[in-house]
């Protein structure tokens, strides 16, 4: 029986089409996964929207306990949710922790929700006459999310969805869709009603049957640009409210004055972990100035030292990629940049991993000498492919960052505190690290970038995440004395 849907707490598995659920680690197939029609989603929606008519009601105080309910059993079952993760994305289970632990912040975030619906209030705008601020729920409220998270990004979406009182149906990757049918498990046990959280699985059928639908009133994206693109025009063509996060290509400058180890440390770590497989992965280095060969040796010496294996091994520090095609892709990826005459001076495309000749499996590969011209550093790869661009000066390095469509975010490496703070100035992305390689921001500011990397206007998760997932309301108030109250035709402005 295949991986089934799950609509007002009960599991469909609807008939026809289905998908291959790897194991990275072993190339087999573990489960096959149900994909939904529109027909399906239908369902979903109308779960959806009943439950939606209650849940609205129930009170802030309420609903905040079952938030935190939710967060104490998901901290009880962080290590099974890791290893769900590690065994059908790839990535090895320490890296899939740290991604529930991020994803636990946002629901913690989450459960003080009674503090962040508050509202605004004036005494007398006008003789006897008040006016309140309030912030309403929108609805039904999608998130369509990607493989690589499989249980962070959902986390950045559907805890302030569900906390500011709406219903929310979750369209995760069909490549590793078990971790959110584990955290629906988890939503029942913290008591929230049937059909608040609902998990759709899918592909393409699926995610246009969610951005047309009318009953969905807004969809959450994190993907490729040209989905995030798609995902933007489609819904909001359909008076959606939408968020969707695009592709990245994020740099990481080193100033001549950086110290080197911790530079090299982060680039192996930022560009490696998760095997590229994240949008805040580093994938240029901006060597500037006469730092760049030891920041190269530096590098290599590292990344020749990464331990690459299955992904439930502890041994293992890099684990497989997520399927064979996109293996296959990456490895083309590396085969253009030495077409194009980048010198690639660590190749990991000859990496055998013992007893396990079927996985998906690519080691960590290092390119020097990339301009900005080559394929592989105009191109989000999503893979363990690092590239040093090598520049004269901090403003080229800022040219560069400039002229990328990509705009997700940007570090700099450096002991100078007025060039720190000039880059985080100047910088053109959405994030920016002073000496953190990954500067994803804490649960209560909010993730997003500029450019390319962010159709919407609206960042993910924090107080902006709030905002998306409601509405504002404006009540105005007067109450006239019987005895001397008589029409008025003007505007009440005295």
């Amino acid at each position: 029986m295949p991986i089934t849907h799950r609509i007002d707490g009960k599991d469909l598995a609807s008939g026809g089409r289905t998908s291959p659920v790897f194991d990275p680690s072993t190339g087999s197939v573990r489960e096959e996964v149900a994909l939904a029609d529109a027909g399906v989603v239908d369902a979903a929606v109308e779960a959806a929207q009943r439950a939606f008519e209650e849940w609205r009601e129930v009170p802030l105080a309420r609903r905040a306990r079952i938030l935190f309910a939710f967060r104490e059993l998901l901290e009880r079952r962080k290590e099974d949710l890791a290893r769900v993760i590690s065994a059908e994305h790839g990535k090895v289970v320490s890296d899939a922790l740290g991604e529930v632990a991020r994803g636990q912040e946002v629901v913690e975030f989450a459960c003080g929700i009674p503090h962040l619906l508050k509202g605004a209030f004036s005494e007398s705008v006008s003789t006897g006459t008040d006016v309140t601020s309030i912030r309403q729920p929108l609805g039904v409220v999608a998130g369509i999310t990607p493989f690589n998270f499989p249980a962070m990004v959902p986390m950045w979406m559907f805890p302030i969805a569900i906390a500011c009182g709406n219903t929310f149906i979750l369209k995760p990757s069909e490549r590793d869709p078990s971790a959110s049918l584990l955290i629906a498990d988890l939503w029942a046990e913290a008591g929230l009603p049937p059909g608040v959280f609902n998990v759709v699985h899918g592909d393409a059928e699926a995610v246009n049957a969610i951005l047309t639908h009318p009953g969905i009133r807004a969809v959450s994206f994190v993907g490729s640009t040209p989905i995030a693109r798609h995902v933007y025009e489609t819904a909001a063509a359909h008076g959606k409210r939408v968020q969707a996060l695009g592709g990245a290509k994020n740099h990481m400058v080193v100033l001549p004055d950086a110290d080197l180890e911790q530079a090299a440390d982060a680039a192996v770590s930022a560009g490696f972990g998760s095997a590229g497989e994240r949008c805040m992965a580093i994938s240029v280095v901006v060597a500037v100035g006469p730092v760049a060969d030891d920041l190269v040796a530096a590098i290599a010496t590292r990344t020749r030292d990464i331990r690459v294996g299955p992904s439930l091994d502890e041994q293992s520090e890099m684990g497989p990629l997520v399927t064979g095609v996109h293996r296959d892709r990456v490895r083309d990826a590396v085969d253009s940049g030495v077409a194009a005459g980048a010198a690639l001076v660590v190749d990991g495309r000859g990496l055998r991993v013992a007893d396990h000749d079927d996985g998906f499996y690519l080691g960590p590969c290092l390119f020097d000498s990339v301009t900005p011209d080559m394929a592989i550093y105009r191109d989000e790869i999503f893979g363990p492919v690092l590239a040093v661009v090598r520049v004269d000066s901090y403003a080229e390095a800022i040219r560069l960052l400039a002229e990328n469509p990509y705009a997700n975010g940007a570090a700099i490496f450096t002991r100078d505190g007025g060039a720190a703070r000039r880059f985080a100035h100047e910088a053109d992305a959405g994030m920016i690290g002073v000496n953190v390689p990954i500067p994803v921001p804490m649960a209560y500011y909010s993730f997003g970038g500029w450019k390319q990397s962010l159709f919407g206007d609206t960042h993910v998760h924090g107080t902006e995440g709030v905002h998306f997932y409601t509405r504002g309301k404006v009540v105005t108030t007067r109450w006239n004395d019987p005895a001397t109250g008589r029409p008025d035709l003007g505007f009440p402005t005295t």
